[in-house]
């Protein structure tokens, strides 16, 4: 039958218009229909018309949500943040074919509402295409000029432990929250590379910048902020996007000081750190640009995002990670005392250096069970695809966005023999030698890894072993061990929750 038929017969141009409409419809449901047919998709749970999975969802703990719904669905699956579709990506072997055999396709970032506001597509993270990769290489090069992983770096960081040790020394073995002055350690060490030097802890501005920077990473993980970048048009008047919005300003604002200041005193030839051999080298283009030679990646806009971009995240992630080592060593006593042995009988007294890194395996081996226990990311930054893929049988399309899960990656019971206990023994081989796991990946993998991983492995591994030589950390007076709460604070990572530990001088 003729669908014109099911059509009431009118000459009016109503009846006209409804018969458009319904051929339209029509045509539009065959097609779909055939797709889906023709394109087999991820599955996934059922969603609702607008509010998709949300209800579903732990908005707190997502990542727990997902986790769950990967052992139902599968490791390639959809889900629904309201009308948004995401495919999530799950476990060691699927998170590692997406990302590095398949980068090209699965390499792009998406722009979540939240940052695209106030950043557009500049910067580091949050940006794609040749700008991102010009920024990128860029970024790398510099950062190990200016010592990444090498001794200049390492040299950096001794320095700061010393500051460090002097902080926790002054509260003489009382118990006292630990995160503003590890926080502010992480901090100078990113602030020397970027900067070119470091800020005393009780500099105002220094603090102030930290903290809204810290407060900022958890107020992204929130649930308010979710549904903004969910429904961004209904969502927009939140007190905590008006807040995350308030810290932003302030901080590029004392960024755009602190760079000002630089390039007053800018020496093209002896650069102090990133922002100097940016600004050189913006100088240095502007001349093409103007003779119209060249268009430049070199502006204000990329220097001030990329300057965030390094900032936030060189602070956070070694902050956090440390924080939860100090806290585990409270909690978990046995564990601490092998690590001090074994430091005090390769070691003894004299300074911890890189290269001693080898010599202390079961120490090693705690620290990397640090980082897969806690998983402090546990879902990557949003990757968005960037063109039509087949994966594992499944089609995704263009401009997907796709969540890396990779605390089901830290946490995958194909590769950990107790995924969800801490426990050192997952880097250790039967002869208490160091072993490497594949499926350790907490900087994730492929062309989003971490660009700053080398530098956050020597932070965390001379930050702890150092003060791990001069302190014993034990619970709060009339607290047990085995009442330390291990439950990570809801943020964009996973700090653990506000908590007080003693610093006990070893003598």
């Amino acid at each position: 039958m003729d669908p014109l038929d099911l059509l009431p017969q009118s000459s009016s141009s109503v009846t006209l218009l409804g018969a458009v409409v319904f051929l339209l419809v029509l045509y539009i449901f065959s097609s779909s229909f055939i797709s889906q047919k023709k394109m087999k998709e991820p599955p996934g749970p059922t969603a609702l018309p607008l509010l998709g999975n949300l209800l579903q969802m732990d908005l707190k703990r997502p990542y727990i949500t997902l986790c769950e719904l990967s052992k139902k669905h599968g490791s390639v699956f959809t889900v629904y943040f309201g009308p948004k579709k995401v495919v999530v990506l799950a476990g060691y072997k699927t998170v590692k074919q997406a990302l590095v055999s398949h980068a090209a396709e699965f390499g792009d970032r998406e722009i979540l509402p939240l940052f695209g506001d106030l950043t557009g597509s500049h910067g580091i993270l949050f940006n794609n295409g040749e700008s991102w990769r010009e920024l990128r290489r860029f970024a790398l090069s510099n950062l190990r000029d200016f010592g990444m992983g090498k001794k200049a770096a390492e040299e950096k960081i001794v320095e700061e432990c010393q500051h460090l040790i002097k902080v926790f020394e002054k509260h003489e073995g009382k118990a006292f929250d630990t995160a503003q002055s590890v926080n502010y350690a992480a901090s100078n060490i990113i602030c020397s590379i970027v900067y070119g030097s470091r800020f005393e802890y009780d500099d105002p501005e220094f603090k102030a910048m930290v903290n809204r920077a810290s407060d900022n990473i958890r107020l992204a993980g929130c649930p308010s902020i979710q549904l903004y970048n969910t429904f961004p048009w209904l969502f927009k008047w939140v007190g905590n996007r008006k807040r995350f919005h308030k810290n932003f300003v302030s901080n590029r604002e004392q960024m755009t000081k602190l760079i000002k200041h630089l390039q007053e005193t800018l020496n093209a030839q002896q650069c102090r750190g990133f922002v100097d051999s940016f600004l050189a080298c913006k100088q240095s283009l502007e001349v093409f640009k103007e003779s119209g030679n060249m268009n430049t990646h070199y502006n204000t806009k990329h220097l001030l995002s990329s300057v965030g971009n390094l900032f936030a995240a060189g602070t956070d992630t070694t902050g956090t990670t440390l924080r939860w080592g100090l806290l585990l060593m409270a909690k978990y006593p046995h564990i601490q005392d092998q690590v001090q042995e074994e430091l005090s009988r390769v070691i003894g007294s004299r300074q911890v250096q890189v290269e001693d890194r080898k010599n202390l395996p079961y120490t090693d081996a705690v620290i990397h069970e640090i980082q897969r226990f806690t998983s402090i990311l546990p879902v990557s930054l949003p990757h968005v695809t960037s063109q039509d893929v087949t994966f594992q049988g499944y089609f995704i399309s263009k401009g997907t966005t796709v969540f890396p899960l990779l605390a089901s990656v830290l946490w995958d019971e194909s590769e950990w023999e107790s995924p969800r206990s801490f426990n050192p023994a997952h880097f250790l081989d039967e002869n208490g030698k160091f072993l490497k796991r594949d499926a350790f990946i907490p900087f994730s993998a492929g062309r989003r890894v971490c660009l700053g991983e080398s530098l956050a492995r020597m932070e965390l591994f001379l930050f702890f072993t150092s003060l791990l030589q001069r302190f014993c950390f034990t619970p709060p007076p009339g607290v047990k061990e085995d009442e330390l709460d291990l439950t990570p604070a809801v943020g964009f990572t996973l700090n653990p929750s506000p908590h007080q530990l003693c610093a006990v001088s070893r003598g």
